[in-house]
């Protein structure tokens, strides 16, 4: 084994500690709320039918309830996500000299996050596919659930902590090249910050109407940064504002067009939830300075409702 392949495994190791380190605290603390009747941990069950094989009745369940249930197994509980990640340029706002726990730029969380939802979808039995995007279709993986699969997966993943891009975003392109790549109903995840080169929003949300053919089931996690992407919050001083994607710059005082933006942030966060609703998409916005629990829980209540 070269020198590389040690170091790969090396942070490879690492981040699959840190989705298992999520996941466990988000458990510990889903008891403590009104999620604490889904089923994280092991199989689901269903109620024993006369009739039917004692083959698989759960007796230490039985002790406790003094009720026939039988383990519902892979083939019975298995459903099929996908996740994408766009991977343009704005998607690495902002800076940060090394990826932590406590300081994570989009991407960053988005892949964080992934590898959250792969750890919880392994204790579930779920296949996962994955792919990733930005000026030209990056990566794709079908829906697999196989051990061996998910850490070619997590390998993906870490890439993206480490990794800079440059790259436009045509999400409206390749959103449409991905749902033609996903043939079988599954639940699908969407990490992009929904900043695009085009201006063309009408293209933009018929790629996020394709997504639902076939019956999917959608989550779109538009990832920002609150801070500076919503609430403009600069020092007034000049600075220069450089689009890391279409290169324009502007000089100006944040102070001086402070309330403007936000005005127009807002009212852009709030076209998207309404063409969301009206594609019967889920449309949940995270910052990626506020940890994971929304992601994880929006995981739970989706799969309650796909099943």
């Amino acid at each position: 084994m070269n020198l590389e392949n040690q170091v790969q495994q090396q942070t490879f190791g690492n981040l699959e500690l840190l989705a298992k380190q999520v996941v466990e605290g988000f458990i510990t603390g889903m008891h403590k709320s009104p999620f604490h009747g889904f089923s994280v941990e092991f199989s689901e069950h269903k109620l024993y039918n006369s009739g039917e094989s004692t083959r698989h009745i759960d007796w230490k369940l039985f002790a406790k309830t003094e009720k026939l249930y039988t383990k519902k197994y892979e083939e019975e509980t298995n459903l099929r996500c996908h996740i994408i990640i766009d991977n343009s340029a704005s998607m690495h706002y902002p800076v940060v000299k090394k990826q932590s726990i406590d300081a994570l730029n989009k991407i960053g969380f988005a892949a964080v996050a992934a590898a959250s939802l792969l750890e919880i979808l392994k204790r579930q039995r779920d296949a996962v596919g994955l792919s990733i995007y930005s000026d030209r279709y990056e990566y794709y993986a079908p829906e697999k659930g196989s051990d061996r699969h998910r850490k070619m997966l997590l390998n993906e993943l870490e890439q993206l902590l480490h990794a800079n891009s440059s790259n436009a975003t045509e999400t409206y392109q390749y959103l449409h090249e991905i749902a033609e790549n996903i043939h079988r109903r599954s639940l699908i995840f969407l990490f992009t910050d929904m900043f695009q080169t085009s201006t063309d929003k009408e293209k933009l949300f018929d790629a996020l109407r394709h997504l639902k053919y076939n019956k999917h089931e959608v989550v779109l996690f538009h990832t920002y940064d609150k801070k500076h992407e919503m609430d403009f919050d600069f020092s007034n001083a000049p600075k220069k504002f450089v689009d890391v994607e279409t290169k324009e710059e502007i000089n100006v005082y944040a102070e001086n067009i402070q309330e403007k933006y936000t005005e127009a942030v807002k009212e852009y966060f709030n076209e998207l939830k309404i063409k969301c609703l009206q594609y019967q998409i889920d449309y949940v916005p995270v910052d990626c300075n506020d940890g994971f629990a929304t992601v994880l829980t929006s995981y739970l209540l989706s799969r309650r409702k796909f099943l």
